[in-house]
């Protein structure tokens, strides 16, 4: 594969699917914002997260919201192999 194409595994989903992600509710004391914005980093791939984002916004959700520890979604990931792009997504969004 060239190093300029992306690889792409499995079906496209639609923003249906996506909107699900909205759906999660957390079970402890991590705000429901950053629940949504964990599952949806940890069930989407970046092209389906960052429109993720859009619906995110849209339904009035805080990107900075923190877990029991006071941890943001960048604070949790920022270690992670991938994250990069995801708090670039995020920043972006931020405005």
């Amino acid at each position: 594969m060239r190093k300029d194409k992306k690889q792409v595994i499995g079906d496209e989903i639609g923003d249906d699917q996506i909107k699900l992600f909205l759906d999660f509710e957390p079970v402890d004391a991590t705000s429901p914002s950053l629940h949504k914005l964990i599952k949806a980093y940890r069930g989407l791939r970046i092209d389906d997260f960052e429109r993720f984002l859009g619906f995110f916004k849209e339904a009035g959700l805080d990107l900075d919201g923190k877990d029991e520890h006071g941890q943001t979604f960048v604070d949790l990931i920022k270690d992670q192999r991938h994250a990069d792009e995801y708090i670039e997504l995020i920043n972006n969004a931020r405005g």
